[in-house]
């Protein structure tokens, strides 16, 4: 069974074409562990032309994939998920050290991923196609679903391994072939190590390639190759804004997941000890490195000195530290550069004239809680995105009030609200512009069978389910006529 030491040795390559190889690039990528600066390993990256034969690898295994039956397809995805469950504890191991993932987080991540896994399974199987009547005399309709061919996946770093997956896993269970892009923070847990768990599986060689580099180097390469038909981004919305440009000229689809400015909003009638817990672990899961985080915490002003006390309270006994120590909830931010950016917004927000009731400190990556009040309204941290252990917390009159502040920003993301009338929880939930909206409970959710995606700057279309075989599969139209058709001419 591979270590963790392994992960980061003789996985830090390049994988095209079923075989583990160095990228030709004149530099490396450095993969630190962000608690305490250990390098982990060092990849030379890939350059365009490997990013091409990834891609022209792809689409020469592609065709006999998608005509192997799909039982055969689903061998594969069963045999993935024992290899997940038989590795856990050092693919844990190696989330913890190569993102600052709390054992809590790691935790999270590897249950999310084993239940995507399980859903491949089943999506090896799901494509249907349909007999269509015709209003011509004797002729039949059939309308067909298939793949699209080669899908491109660029993940991000704050669940790279799930992130990873859950395009991958889908879009090869449905007969694509796929190039992974992880992001550069997290190569071996995005990227390589999704390889190997597939290599192991007896995925046959080429399906999946996995290309380690940076947009310094290749640019736009990877997204304007002629192969690739779909690109599923998970990313900011400043980058994903460019992909879709890119995608949308070359007549690619892109399936866009975005980043958010969840509000998770306490009525008047709500079970404020419970609320409590669920915008704590909303605000602060990861460090609070997650799209769908509740940046922004809004209490009914009635209620809203006793919600914040005992929120105060919690924040602060929360552990920071070293994400190793089972009793950490709080570990390290990514980078050196999120942990500085999170520190501005901090004293932005003072600057502006909010009130620190928690204030933070960062040492290195470790930033530790803040919890703010009294942001201006017009302050535009209230609109963007923090993707970090930051808390904004925002009283309002009423539930019009409420309405109006939640569906103040760019981002239509996820979001929750509290209250002890579950109808009238719904009835608000209905009124909010989000993909996503939960009803008593915290704003951090995924399930395998639940369409997951945002609205506005949140991105543009659906995973999981139903649209994931939206997402990896297009329809083809074939019709028979029995018998002689009649022509005008």
């Amino acid at each position: 069974m591979p270590s963790p030491e392994y992960y980061f040795t003789d996985l830090a390559q390049q994988y095209i074409g079923g075989e583990w190889r160095p990228g030709t690039g004149s530099w490396d990528i450095i993969d630190f562990n962000p608690y305490d600066g250990e390098k982990l390993a060092s990849i030379t990256i890939a350059t365009v032309d490997e990013v091409d034969e990834a891609y022209r690898a792809a689409a020469a295994a592609q065709k006999e994939w998608a005509a192997t039956s799909p039982y055969a397809r689903r061998g594969v995805f069963e045999k993935a998920l024992r290899i997940v469950e038989d590795r856990e504890p050092e693919i844990a191991e190696a989330i913890i050290a190569e993102l600052g993932g709390t054992h809590l987080k790691a935790g999270f991540e590897l249950h999310l991923a084993k239940e995507f896994l399980r859903e491949s399974i089943r999506l090896a199987l799901s494509p249907e196609g349909q007999i269509i009547p015709s209003p011509a005399e004797g002729k039949e309709n059939r309308v067909y679903r298939v793949p699209v061919g080669v899908v491109g996946v660029i993940s991000p770093f704050n669940f790279p391994f799930l992130l990873s997956l859950k395009s991958v896993a889908p879009a090869l269970a449905l007969g694509n072939a796929v190039v992974l892009k992880p992001h550069q923070d997290t190569p071996i847990t995005g990227g390589s190590l999704v390889a190997k768990i597939f290599e192991d599986a007896g995925l046959p060689p080429g399906l999946l390639n996995v290309v380690i580099t940076d947009i310094a180097e290749i640019g736009d390469a990877f997204i304007e190759h002629p192969i690739p038909k779909v690109i599923s981004f998970t990313g900011s919305d400043k980058v994903g804004r460019h992909v879709g440009t890119v995608c949308a000229s070359l007549f690619k689809r892109a399936v866009l997941e975005l980043g958010g400015n969840s509000a998770l909003v306490v009525l008047e009638d709500a079970d404020i000890d419970y609320a409590v817990d669920a915008a704590v672990f909303s605000r602060y899961v990861h460090q609070g490195q997650v799209c769908m985080a509740a940046n922004r915490v809004l209490v009914d002003r009635r209620i809203a000195d006793e919600f914040t006390e005992k929120f105060v309270t919690k924040v602060r006994s929360l552990k920071v530290g070293d994400p190793r120590d089972p009793g950490t909830v709080i570990g390290p931010v990514i980078n050196s550069s999120q942990a500085q950016s999170l520190s501005g917004t901090v004293e932005q927000a003072i600057a502006e004239g909010a009130t620190a009731l928690v204030h933070g400190t960062t040492t290195d990556n470790l930033v530790s809680p803040s919890v703010l009040t009294d942001v201006p309204a017009d302050s535009a941290l209230l609109r963007q995105e923090i993707f970090g252990p930051v808390a904004f917390l925002i009283p309002f009159d009423g539930e019009e009030d409420a309405v109006r502040l939640v569906n103040d920003t760019p981002y239509g993301l996820s979001g929750a609200v509290h209250t002890a009338d579950v109808e009238r929880g719904v009835a608000f939930a209905k009124r909010i512009d989000t993909g996503m909206f939960h009803v008593n409970d915290g704003t951090v959710h995924d399930e395998p069978l639940v369409a997951f995606g945002g609205e506005k700057s949140s991105g543009i279309g659906r995973l999981n389910g139903d649209a994931t075989v939206e997402a990896f599969t297009t329809q083809k139209w074939i019709s028979i006529q029995h018998g002689r058709s009649g022509f005008p001419f």
